[in-house]
């Protein structure tokens, strides 16, 4: 996983509250159990026409949208099931953040443990994303991590909340696994120092 720290990318908007994970990726595409893939399968049923032709008035398929690492999403982003394979193909098509005012609970730990950053925003700053993104030269954005800050177009500046756990994770790269792996040296000398105990009450 590659760690986040601070990046500037281009924004793409998708203005459809409640968007649902069987929307991000078809359940048909889910045959898969690696994370490789996934991008060109994003939105299929939205994205493309059934000769697989692409949708000319779908924002993804804009050609301002080619490169865009944001994706700026509508409200409750990630209903539905609770399979990883939505982050795996947000993150497969390019995404390093989604942008929105509330992310489904299970979609957003899916999404920090699998190097994909949820960003939650007020309902005025993502009308000024919005607002921004529909100029002919879009929206780039700049996220700095460590910080929690969302810098806009403007170049103001919004704080945003993340769990202290996962922002660690995503700063350093790792997975939970990974960082508690990479932590054995600790551990092993703090078990070392406090071996356990042992009562046996007869």
């Amino acid at each position: 996983m590659n760690p986040i720290r601070e990046f500037s990318g281009r924004c793409v908007v998708l203005p459809v509250d409640d968007v649902d994970t069987d929307q991000i990726i078809p359940a048909r595409f889910l045959k898969t159990v690696g994370q490789t893939g996934l991008g060109a399968r994003l939105f299929a049923d939205w994205r493309y026409n059934d000769d697989g032709s692409p949708k000319s008035d779908f924002p993804l398929n804009d050609p301002a949208a080619a490169g865009a690492a944001v994706l700026v999403a509508g409200r409750n982003f990630g209903c539905g099931s609770s399979r990883e394979h939505a982050v795996w193909a947000l993150h497969g098509a390019g995404f390093r953040a989604v942008i929105s005012t509330s992310f489904a609970d299970i979609f957003r730990r899916n999404a920090l443990t699998n190097g994909l950053l949820p960003i939650t925003v007020t309902a005025s700053v993502w009308n000024r994303l919005v607002s921004e993104s529909r100029r002919p030269e879009g929206a780039i954005v700049t996220v700095d991590l460590p910080r929690q800050e969302l810098t806009l177009p403007d170049s103001s500046a919004v704080h945003f909340d993340i769990d202290p756990f996962a922002k660690e994770c995503l700063v350093r790269g790792v997975d939970e696994l990974e960082l508690l792996l990479n932590e054995s040296d600790a551990i092993d000398a703090y078990e070392a120092n406090n071996p356990p105990s042992l009562r046996l009450d007869v």
